[in-house]
């Protein structure tokens, strides 16, 4: 029996290794590593359950398909109590098992693939994940630490870009709710009917669309973390609604009668000064202390500008199209390093990583330079002398003329980086040239 299915799932492509009972299979996985057992029940030394519970013991959570002449109802449901993945009777066809062997092996992929992004995760939002060194943002970081394990709702305040999200990730990643879900929202995204939706769930018939049930994010998310995004979006009518979950930790979903029980921990954030809108009636007052028991603010990019240097180094890295082959990331050379630090940065982090991505795809050098960075950054368009006396044509064609000369000596007459730069083809570029009477 074991070389006739050892013969078939080598056909299969699979690795097969062959032991003769269940003792010398628990010596050989103590060396080796393993995607799945194939095991008989009655054997000599050690039979399949006794070995099957040996593993479990061990923490060894490897599929196991059991397979026996000798089927009996309590075996296969010991066989299940004890973790077994499928339970085949003898005799079997080959197409049986082998469905069940890939089934268990693809089981067993996901499962691994989950685990290896979930501690990529953990890596990406642990505090070593955080860059910056700036001492408004090591007063967040230590912040961050303190309130992690507790279950307290937090409010994080900052302007768009600073990177309110990234805080909320390590802050559940780094909590006692880490292996639960963490699901976000942003509440400024969808209109009030499909946000409630969203949020609580609907029946079916609920509404318009609705042709089946639906869970909503807090149900999902039960023993997880939630991240309302831009609360301060919220209608009245659906603030009123949350604050009822907030304080109950109970609701029912769109068109049901079911009470449905949740335990989640909230994480909102907000770019807003909600104590303004308190006061134009347009957040709820009870509302706000619910969510707000500990507030988080992040400073603008402008206020931590000692930081841009790690974080420009931190986007090139990430952006490195050799970094799968293990080439060097590029470098930012001084003059362009000047201006970033000298910008004012409405966008904060999220406009300097879009910025690097932006310079990282267009540079084909090993450097970043100063033409390299957009307009208003960096590369600033050659003053344009005002044209008087001559017509919409005229004033058009000169500034086209002197835009297409000024960006070729950026590029050092390199037409196809010019064109590049122009956002045009090389075509079109030269195409231009010829008509305005430019040589390279």
């Amino acid at each position: 029996m074991r070389k006739t299915l050892s013969g078939i799932l080598l056909q299969q492509g699979y690795d097969v290794k062959v032991c003769g009972d269940g003792k010398k299979a628990i010596e050989v996985l103590g060396v080796e590593q393993f995607n799945l057992i194939i095991t008989d029940i009655k054997m000599p030394h050690m039979d399949g359950m006794v070995m099957l519970s040996a593993l479990r013991e061990k923490n060894n959570e490897i599929p196991v398909i059991i397979i026996t002449g000798h089927a009996t109802v309590d075996s296969a449901i010991n066989a299940v109590k004890l973790g077994a993945y499928d339970y085949i009777r003898k005799p079997y066809m080959p197409e049986e098992i082998l469905f069940s062997v890939h089934r268990a092996v693809e089981r067993e992929k996901l499962i691994s693939e989950n685990l290896y992004l979930h501690d990529q995760l953990k890596e990406k939002f642990s505090f070593s994940g955080l860059i910056g060194n700036n001492k408004k943002m090591r007063e967040v970081y230590q912040l961050v630490g303190k309130v992690s394990k507790s279950n307290a709702a937090i409010l994080i305040r900052g302007e768009s870009g600073t990177g309110k999200e990234l805080i909320a990730h390590a802050i559940h990643y780094n909590s006692l709710r880490k292996n639960n879900k963490f699901l976000s929202i942003n509440c400024g995204a969808l209109p009030e009917n499909l946000l409630e939706s969203e949020l609580f769930g609907h029946e079916k018939g609920a509404f318009t669309g609705a042709i089946s049930s639906r869970k909503g994010i807090f149900e999902v998310a039960d023993k997880g973390t939630i991240f309302l995004d831009e609360i301060g979006d919220l209608s009245l009518t659906t603030q009123m609604k949350l604050l009822r979950v907030l304080q109950d930790g109970e609701f029912r979903g769109v068109g049901g009668t079911r009470q449905i029980k949740v335990d989640v921990r909230i994480i909102s954030a907000t770019n807003k000064n909600l104590e303004d809108c308190i006061k134009q009636g347009l957040f709820r007052e009870d509302l706000y202390y619910r969510i707000n028991v500990i507030a988080i603010d992040l400073p603008p990019l402008r206020e931590r500008k000692d930081d841009i240097a790690s974080l420009a180094k931190h986007f090139l890295e990430k952006y490195n199209p050799l970094k799968s082959k293990g080439g060097a990331p590029k470098r930012i050379s001084s003059e362009a390093m000047s201006l970033l630090l000298n910008f004012d940065w409405p966008g904060n982090v999220r406009e300097l990583e879009n910025i690097i991505e932006r310079a990282v795809a267009l540079q084909e050098g090993p450097c970043i330079l100063p033409e390299d960075l957009p307009v208003g950054v960096g590369f600033q368009p050659a003053h344009i002398p005002t044209i008087t006396g001559e017509n919409f044509r005229d004033a058009r064609t000169a500034f086209e003329k002197n835009f297409l000369i000024n960006i070729l000596k950026k590029a050092n007459r390199n037409i196809s980086l010019a064109s590049k730069k122009a956002g045009i083809s090389r075509r079109h570029f030269y195409e231009k040239m010829k008509l305005h009477g430019i040589k390279r």
